[in-house]
């Protein structure tokens, strides 16, 4: 609605103000402890931004038919009692709400990934807020949210897996695409064609010295490169999709070939006409999305109703997070290098990921003993 867009523009105004002009901070840098200066700051903020009586935002300039900025709007507004001026309050319902739209906020550049974490919902649920039901509703919530269990994961993969056999022409792409992305927690940026960037099968390079193959990523969303190790399932992976191709079984050192190529020539765009042509962010997501849907259906037909519709709300982004989640808690890949490979400026971050699931948590629970030794002394 439009108020809801007004609350949101306001809101959003007042927080890359204090980032961008009061703490010189990118919002991508902020974690949970600065959300809490910024709280300490709409609750006692400078007295030039307190207004007392509402106006607009913006305002319209009718001689140049343009909606321009009200210079008497202020983010902050105090209450007048009989005339006189009281001392600016901020109440608990309109803090909730200033945090719950930085919240959505940073949901937003989390699904674009151009952040990893989300400082808004980290900070409430560690403030006295988190007590109420609603929030611990969401926390539970969230614990599902980020990953695939095993079994889920195993029905993505079961199910792709078949596709490849049976539709070659369509789905080796498919099942290399998935493979890579979970294998390497790559963001679908790191694998999709963009202005400026096209990945090639080049990126795949074999170290001199050991022999190990790597992928390398020159830019990623937030303008860093790194190295990813891969497996040796993943390189296997690599050799049969390749083969596929019609391409020798390694890649070579200058090799230009698209890392995925497109089923049809693209028909807008900078690759219009083109066939050997990167897939694009939308073309990839949609394709992933579609394949998920098909392992949730499986997984629906075999009774596993709960897990098929956890499935469906999760996307291909969720597919680095499970790569994250599996390395560290089932493969026990040591912090440090999950960090690297992910791209992770904190291991903080990383750390996040030191959970299984909510329902591999209750069953491990539920099958442990009171006494191990139990009939033996």
């Amino acid at each position: 609605s439009e108020n809801n867009y007004k609350t949101y523009r306001s809101e959003l105004t007042t927080f890359l103000h204090w980032c961008f002009d009061v703490v010189a901070m990118s919002p991508m840098a902020v974690m949970r402890k600065d959300m809490s200066r910024y709280v300490d700051y709409c609750l006692n903020p400078p007295v030039d931004l307190i207004g007392y009586f509402n106006v607009a935002q913006f305002k319209q300039d009718k001689q140049q038919d343009l909606r321009v900025p009200n210079p008497a709007w202020r983010p902050f507004v105090g209450k007048k009692r009989q005339g006189q001026l009281q001392a600016y309050t901020l109440s608990d319902n309109a803090l909730k709400t200033k945090i719950a739209v930085l919240s959505s906020f940073y949901a937003y550049l989390m699904s674009e990934e151009y952040c990893e974490r989300n400082p808004a919902q980290l900070w409430l649920n560690h403030s006295r807020f988190a007590s109420n039901p609603q929030y611990q509703r969401q926390n539970l919530e969230d614990e599902n949210s980020l990953a695939f269990t095993e079994l889920q994961w195993s029905y993505v993969m079961t199910t792709v897996t078949a596709l490849a056999e049976e539709f070659p022409e369509i789905h080796q792409r498919s099942l290399f695409l998935i493979s890579l992305i979970y294998s390497c927690y790559l963001r679908i940026s790191d694998v999709s064609a963009r202005a400026g960037y096209s990945p090639v099968m080049s990126q795949f390079r074999q170290n001199p010295q050991t022999g190990i193959w790597s992928f390398h990523i020159p830019l990623s969303k937030g303008g860093k490169k790194r190295s990813v190790s891969i497996s040796k399932a993943l390189l296997a992976a690599l050799v049969t999709y390749r083969r596929y191709l019609g391409l020798a079984d390694f890649p070579l050192q200058d090799e230009t070939h698209p890392l995925f190529v497109r089923h049809r020539a693209a028909g807008r765009g900078r690759d219009v006409g083109l066939l050997n042509a990167n897939l694009g962010i939308r073309q990839i997501r949609d394709e992933i999305q579609q394949l998920i849907n098909l392992a949730a259906d499986n997984a629906h037909n075999d009774g596993f109703i709960a897990d098929a519709q956890q499935m469906r709300k999760l996307t291909a982004h969720n597919i680095r997070h499970t790569g994250i989640t599996h390395d560290i808690n089932i493969n026990r890949r040591p912090l440090s290098h999950v960090q690297a490979d992910a791209g992770h400026e904190s291991i903080d971050t990383t750390s996040q990921y030191l959970h299984t699931s909510l329902i591999e948590r209750h069953e491990s629970g539920y099958n442990k003993p009171l006494d191990h030794l139990q009939g033996i002394v």
